[in-house]
């Protein structure tokens, strides 16, 4: 048996990112990996991330986040998904604590996260400062320059994708910068196997991006922890600072995934803002049955 049975979530999507808000501030319950595993594998609940939201444990914040993945892992950072807790915070009958000032502060395992509400389907989140040491990534042995690190997939002598810039923006991530369009690449195939490569010693997202403009990247994500994803916005934060630190772009630019666009913006203080969408699908509670086989 669990207590979560019977909690209300809402199903909600940031850019395509499937998104699930499930509220248990009021409550000692913490979400177990094979609820979480439980939860991902029903039709009606599935998420590439679930946003748990709980009472602060901070003076001056407004919720304390757990996240994560479809396979009970938990996540740092989740740009998409904060996204929605703030409309769900800010807008929802039953979760709603209205800020006057539509500005909450969240903590999550990654840090503290300021949104900003834009419009009313629009929040821009603060995601903090890119992490750029190879120890921070972190990567399994020193790279003193993170731009590009040995890493590549295919023969040595013509490989297929090689060289990604490394970056941690509450989670690892690995860009690989190429000249075609990223649907024209099987990550589907080799995501797994670049994402879970001893490099990484915590597993990392895997990106393919293109460069399509001065200030417009087009971008494919394998996400840690979900497999193939229609958004991630840590992603598309790191491809920016990624791309930016390369010079192949400057320090602002609209990025488009699968399911739509994201505005990111590497600000001169080092914080990285994200800018773009969210959606609500639908409501609904967590079913006995969900959770049959989990003891």
């Amino acid at each position: 048996m669990t207590r979560l049975e019977n909690r209300r979530f809402l199903k909600m999507h940031g850019a395509g990112n499937a998104i699930v808000v499930l509220d248990l501030r009021g409550t000692e319950l913490i979400v177990r990996a094979e609820e979480a595993r439980a939860i991902a594998g029903h039709p009606r609940s599935g998420f590439d991330q679930l946003m748990v939201i709980h009472d602060p444990r901070k003076s001056g914040t407004d919720a304390y986040l757990r996240i994560y993945n479809t396979d009970g892992s938990e996540s740092g950072a989740c740009g998409n998904g904060t996204r929605c807790v703030a409309f769900a915070m800010l807008d929802d009958p039953a979760m709603a604590r209205p800020a006057e000032s539509g500005r909450l502060t969240l903590e999550t395992k990654a840090g503290l996260v300021g949104v900003k509400r834009e419009a009313q389907a629009s929040f821009t989140v603060d995601m903090g400062r890119p992490r750029l040491k190879w120890d921070e990534i972190p990567l399994a042995e020193p790279f003193p320059d993170t731009r590009r690190i040995e890493l590549q997939i295919g023969p040595i002598d013509a490989p297929v994708l090689h060289s990604p810039g490394a970056v941690n923006m509450g989670n690892p991530h690995a860009v690989f910068f190429i000249e075609s369009d990223p649907d024209g690449y099987d990550l589907g195939r080799f995501g797994p196997m670049l994402e879970n490569h001893p490099i990484f010693p915590e597993r990392a997202n895997i990106s393919l991006a293109q460069v399509t403009g001065p200030e417009t990247i087009k971008l494919r994500v394998w996400e840690r922890g979900a497999g193939l994803t229609l958004a991630c916005g840590t992603a598309a934060c790191a491809t920016l600072v990624a791309a930016s630190r390369l010079r192949m772009i400057g320090r602002h630019a609209t990025v488009s995934l699968p399911g739509g666009d994201l505005v990111i913006e590497w600000r001169a203080d080092d914080h990285v803002l994200m800018t773009g969408p969210v959606a609500l699908e639908w409501e609904g509670f967590l079913s006995p049955e969900l959770f049959a086989r989990v003891d």
